[in-house]
């Protein structure tokens, strides 16, 4: 599964665990302003605003998460048995599933302009091949500002103000939201006798005010803890305070191989993503590396017509000081 998070100090960053038993050949793609894209139903556009992120690509930049270069910044997260992709309709911008991030990224600058486009959109069910169906997913966008989730479900298209900045899995974003009510006394602050007036207890281990928050790998669990995680969090707002508090941010919730047995493997966190998204720096770690690797969209030819695409640093480096 995934989790999803923004954080702000002097800057805005925004990134994703991505959980899976298996790669996707995934590599770091700067989509600069004169690629072609050329959509299904919605024409081609020859010239947008250019974008980085994670995706496999196939002749095409399926992202699995990008930002764009004035800031914009979207997730994809997998949301089986919840996604509902729709025929195509009249009257609509018929946008496929796997074009929903480029069709953003092109275009807009700012969560207001997504929502103005997300109107008059209908997420469609048509496949990238036949041999690469749909994924069920919904979506995190963000700015510096503010967060919505995008879920297109039985119902329709929802789109939900997100104030807590992250975002997991199943159920729906409005049961997250509801959860998170269970958990409304954990805390950081030391913790409090309120047991009972009649019989005084003491705490007896720092951190007992967050007894209850939840530890396990289920995406209802994740959310909370990342959303408990993220709002409490303190760090400095220089670059390498910033980016580091952000994916300790992402390693509160970090699924580890062996922990979570899924059908033919475990899953695992393949890669863990910061985004710089006012610079456009992109930081990565991936399960066997966990030293930070920075790919710099300002640094590639972002008036170019040709993917940019980095592939991931994957062994581990290590500091030896003696």
């Amino acid at each position: 599964m995934c989790t999803a998070a923004t954080y702000k100090t002097k800057d805005h960053y925004f990134g994703r665990n991505l959980d899976y038993e298996f790669s996707f050949q995934e590599v770091v793609t700067v989509t600069p302003r004169n690629y072609p894209f050329v959509f299904r139903r919605m024409g081609r556009m020859d010239s947008h605003y250019a974008m980085i992120g994670m995706a496999n690509v196939q002749d095409y930049p399926l992202y699995f998460d990008a930002t764009n270069e004035k800031g914009l910044s979207m997730a994809g997260l997998n949301f089986p048995g919840n996604a509902d992709y729709k025929p195509e309709a009249a009257g609509k911008d018929n946008v496929a599933s796997f074009e929903f991030i480029p069709w953003i990224l092109c275009q807009c600058t700012d969560v207001a302009q997504a929502r103005a486009l997300l109107e008059r959109m209908n997420l469609w069910s048509e496949p990238f091949s036949e041999q690469m169906p749909p994924s069920p997913l919904h979506w995190m966008i963000s700015d510096g500002e503010q967060s919505i989730v995008v879920e297109s479900v039985k119902d329709g298209l929802k789109v939900y103000d997100n104030p807590v900045g992250v975002l997991t899995n199943n159920p729906t974003f409005d049961y997250h939201m509801t959860n998170l009510a269970n958990y409304m006394n954990v805390t950081s602050d030391i913790a409090v006798d309120r047991f009972s007036k009649n019989l005084p207890l003491s705490a007896y281990s720092r951190g007992m005010g967050g007894i209850g928050l939840p530890g396990d790998l289920s995406s209802a669990s994740r959310f909370v803890k990342a959303a408990f995680t993220r709002l409490n969090s303190l760090s400095g707002d220089s670059e390498s305070e910033s980016v580091s508090q952000f994916f300790h941010i992402l390693g509160s919730v970090a699924q580890q191989r062996g922990c979570c047995q899924v059908p033919g493997g475990y899953e695992y966190t393949l890669y863990s993503s910061c985004c710089n998204t006012d610079k456009g720096i992109y930081y990565y770690t991936t399960y066997e590396n966990s030293q930070l690797t920075a790919v710099d969209m300002h640094r590639a030819d972002l008036d170019g017509a040709s993917l940019c695409c980095y592939p991931l640093v994957r062994g581990q480096h290590i500091l030896r000081q003696n």
